[in-house]
Parts: structure tokens; C-alpha cells; sequence
């Protein structure tokens, strides 16, 4: 006989586990299982099934508790993140030039989420540096990431960590509306632009009256 053979439980495991899935009130007619039966414990050596049950639920609620602070935290910052953009968009809705359309999003942007920079540039055909970035960066309409150091210090003078990029509509012409964070990670290509989207159609709203 073969030590294969010999380590083989007498039973199909398998088996036992179905019964048991289809039985859930197996243990309720042998309580006494519940005690005699010992599992092996990675800190305590062994524990019986009822304790293993226990930490098992203490350890699920823990997780879940943990989620749900995490959503609630979500749900949190994404009401924060509403109530701004509502008071930004009245602010901009407001503006009467050019000049303080930048300012007030400027200021608004940079104290509310600490980005380095904000702009809106103009392109035009003569600058190949801008018509670059243009019809590299912004084919799509929007550009989430890194920037080379030669773009970063024609869009905003110096190099930065990462960027959020968007073109707007023809009607206010070839228009970059910028933004940079010193964070690398802040601005990637797979983050949602909802708030950039929302904030670009007030723009070209706004730069069609001015």
C-alpha cells in the first residue's frame, strides 16, 4: 500500500460538505459537535467550531464596518464637492470680462483642492508647441496624466506633477482649460472628469457672452 493511499480520508470530503450545505440543521440535532470538534488556530492552536464561527462574524462585521465608513466618507466628500461647484458656477455665472472669469476659478479651484495651477490658454496655429499639445493630448476633448517637462512649462511655466486637460467648444475657439497638481498621482488617465465636464460646460457658456 502506498503512503498516497494511506493519507486518503476514509470519506469523500466533497460528499460531506454538500451534505452538510444542504443540512444547515445538522449541528442543531448533534449540539454537542459544536464542542468536541477542534480547528486548527494559527495563534491559539486549536479552537472549537463555535469560536471559529464567533471570530469569523467579528471579523466580517469589522469589514463591513469598515466599508461602510468608507462610503460614508465618500458620500461626505462627494456633497462637499457639490456645494462648491454649485457656489463656483453661481460665481462664474456672475462674471463680466475675461479677467475675472479666470479669477474666480482660478481662487475657487486652488483653495478648495489645492492645485498649483489653473488656466485657460488660447492656442494659436503660430505656436507649434500649443498646437502640439492640442492635437496630442486633447484629441479625446480631455487629458488625465503626466505631462513631458517641455509641456508643463509651456502650459504653466514651470514643470508639474500631474495634470487635468480639456478643450472647449469651438464656438470660444481654440481654448485650453488647465489644471495641475504637484501630486504625480493626483490627475490619471482612469479617474472620473465629472466635475472637469460640468465645470467646461459653464466655460463655454460663459465665453460665448463675453
Amino acid at each position: 500500500m502506498t503512503d498516497n493511499t494511506m493519507k486518503q480520508p476514509p470519506f469523500d470530503e466533497i460528499l460531506i460538505r454538500e451534505y452538510l450545505l444542504d443540512n444547515p440543521d445538522f449541528f442543531s440535532r448533534y449540539p454537542e459537535l459544536l464542542i468536541a470538534m477542534r480547528i486548527p488556530h494559527a495563534e491559539r492552536g486549536a479552537v472549537s467550531l463555535v469560536e471559529r464561527q464567533q471570530e469569523s462574524l467579528r471579523q466580517r462585521v469589522a469589514q463591513l464596518e469598515e466599508e461602510i465608513t468608507a462610503l460614508l466618507s465618500m458620500a461626505s466628500r462627494n456633497e462637499q464637492i457639490y456645494m462648491f461647484n454649485s457656489a463656483l458656477s453661481m460665481q462664474m455665472l456672475k462674471c463680466e470680462d475675461m479677467g475675472e472669469l479666470r479669477q474666480v476659478l482660478s481662487s475657487g479651484l486652488k483653495e478648495q483642492f489645492q492645485f498649483s495651477h489653473v488656466r485657460l490658454i488660447t492656442v494659436h496655429d503660430i505656436d507649434s508647441a500649443l498646437s502640439h499639445i492640442w492635437r496630442k493630448r486633447l484629441d479625446s476633448g480631455y487629458y488625465f496624466g503626466r505631462l513631458t517637462i517641455e509641456e508643463s512649462k509651456r502650459l504653466f511655466g514651470s514643470e508639474v506633477g500631474s495634470v487635468a486637460l480639456s478643450r472647449l467648444s469651438n464656438e470660444c475657439g481654440q481654448v485650453i482649460f488647465a489644471i495641475a497638481s504637484s501630486d504625480p498621482m493626483h490627475f490619471h488617465p482612469d479617474m472620473d472628469h465629472l466635475l472637469l465636464s460640468q465645470l467646461k460646460q459653464l466655460l463655454d457658456h460663459q465665453l460665448s457672452k463675453i
